[in-house]
């Protein structure tokens, strides 16, 4: 299959591995590609990439972001930030990838375990991953017998245990390869409307 990845991160870097280690061409995009450029909050950067990328058979998207802080302290600005970027992003992302990804292919985004377990200064980020599942699961029904679309909800990766240690006090962690292992899922499979929690 040829699949458009978008991100670049420590989840997209094991989305990548995975995907290329089943034989599947992964175009890869993210903010710094010199070949594929993409800005989520920017419709306009995401239509460019597509047009360049041309015909798909499915599209991950593991990018996306949101502020942490304080509750108090996450003004307008910063719920608009996460919501134009995570959110708006990736939702834009399958709306207009609808124009070429071929009929019966997937859409796989990324959400994150604070959808079902806050944590402090991460209201934004828990709202915006609840929203994304929630539309995950909606527009399943919408695009049956069109398109697939999961979505990936991971928990802390053991790979960036140390970053996030004094933010996730406690907390579990999943290697970056089980994570990969849920996008081969999402694109493979038959599901549909499904929130891989690992």
């Amino acid at each position: 299959m040829k699949i458009l990845l978008v991100g670049a991160g420590t989840v997209g870097r094991a989305a990548h591995d995975a995907l290329v280690a089943r034989g599947h061409e992964v175009v890869a995009a993210h903010r710094t590609s010199a070949e594929y450029p993409i800005d989520l909050t920017d419709p306009s950067s995401i239509q460019r990439v597509l047009d360049k990328v041309g015909p798909l058979d499915a599209a991950v998207c593991t990018a996306g972001t949101t502020p942490y802080g304080p509750w108090d302290d996450l003004d307008r600005d910063a719920w608009l930030a996460g919501i134009n970027s995570k959110l708006l992003g990736q939702v834009e992302l399958v709306r207009r990838a609808t124009g070429v990804v071929r009929a019966g292919g997937s859409f796989t985004l990324i959400t994150g375990i604070l959808a079902r377990e806050p944590i402090r200064t991460g209201s934004v980020a828990a709202a915006v991953n609840g929203a994304l599942e929630a539309w995950v699961v909606a527009s399943a029904g919408e695009l049956w017998g069109r398109y697939r679309i999961n979505a990936v909800s991971p928990t802390v990766l053991t790979e960036s245990r140390d970053k996030y240690a004094d933010a996730f006090p406690g907390y579990p962690t999943v290697d970056a390869s089980v994570v990969g292992q849920a996008f081969v899922r999402s694109v493979e499979s038959m599901e549909t409307g499904q929130v891989y929690r690992i």
